[in-house]
């Protein structure tokens, strides 16, 4: 079921808005649609109340005013949101969606736009009739509040949305054309296979790159690092079969080849240095180390380990703990 406020648009909230939540916000906005945004870096929401969210792309540069809110401002909301795009750190999933479940309508739904598989912690606290998986590819960075840094366009950014638990098609439906302001997006059978295939991409390019403090294109051309790359890439694709998914296409792939694994990685991967990142595009856990923020190791390469040693299994790559140092 669709739902709608009284002027036909539903009220929709964005619960996490740093780089890729802001930017997808204030496309939302600029389709002219009701968003409230919500974030816990108290810096970043009055930057956005005052001089609304900058997004800087390769072809264009857009300011859009919007409504922002602190955490603690949840506890004055009255009306209920019909749709919530969670967009917090994987780490976090669970939290933030017991603090916006008092505000999300009955028939409501949250779908999680997040790196890692935490779609389970959504269902935990609002069930499986509220809750979509989401895939996203978006290249961008955030550091300084209110001013975003988009690297892939509408025209190069991704997205995939579908019903992990119950059947929703009519919230698929409603999503997808929503998304479609920010970027192209599939509506997909098997969300949770679609979700791993994102987690094989995330295991291969971010820890990778991060740990020598360079881009994702300038970590690949690193003398030997592909190859390291790939084969962290492989040993969550193993995980994530051991764990009964299948390899399915995404990004616009229109096919793979489930008896070349080594393939779907290498192919993956060369799709997102070629489509999705500029040469000085980093990835999000190197952002976070420079922070000096928590990063999401733990969902991505811990999440890898954990599924291989259950299947008494090794994992040489994903197991060996990153250190890093930021001059």
């Amino acid at each position: 079921m669709s739902l709608q406020t009284s002027d036909g648009g539903p009220r929709i909230a964005v619960l996490g808005t740093g780089a890729n939540g802001a930017s997808i916000a204030a496309d939302l906005i600029r389709a002219g649609h009701d968003v409230t945004l919500i974030d816990q870096w108290p810096a970043h929401v009055e930057a956005m109340r005052d001089r609304g969210i900058r997004v800087e792309m390769p072809d264009a540069t857009t300011v859009t005013p919007v409504r922002a809110l602190h955490l603690c401002d949840v506890a004055t909301l009255r009306e209920p949101f019909d749709i919530v795009f969670l967009v917090f750190k994987a780490y976090d999933s669970r939290w933030s969606s017991r603090l916006i479940e008092p505000h999300l309508a009955p028939e409501g739904v949250i779908i999680g736009l997040q790196n890692g598989m935490s779609v389970d912690d959504v269902t935990a606290v609002v069930g499986p009739e509220r809750t979509l998986g989401g895939v996203i590819e978006v290249s961008s960075a955030m550091y300084q509040p209110g001013v975003i840094e988009r690297h892939s366009p509408h025209s190069r950014s991704w997205f995939a949305v579908g019903s992990p638990h119950v059947p929703l098609p009519d919230h698929e439906q409603q999503i997808s054309g929503l998304l479609s302001a920010s970027g192209t997006v599939e509506i997909v059978g098997d969300i949770m296979s679609a979700k791993w295939m994102k987690l094989v991409l995330n295991a291969t390019e971010l820890v990778p790159s991060a740990i020598l403090g360079l881009s994702v294109a300038e970590a690949a051309a690193y003398p030997g690092m592909r190859e390291l790359m790939l084969r962290a890439g492989r040993e969550a694709l193993d995980a994530a079969i051991g764990a009964g998914h299948r390899m399915v296409p995404i990004f616009g792939l229109e096919s793979v080849d489930p008896d070349r694994p080594d393939l779907f990685v290498e192919t993956v991967f060369d799709m997102m240095l070629d489509l999705y990142v500029l040469p000085h595009t980093r990835s999000t856990v190197l952002q976070d180390w420079m922070k000096g923020r928590k990063s999401e190791v733990d969902d991505i390469n811990g999440r890898v380990v954990k599924e291989l040693a259950a299947l008494g299994q090794m994992a040489p790559v994903m197991q060996r703990r990153p250190r890093l140092r930021i001059e």
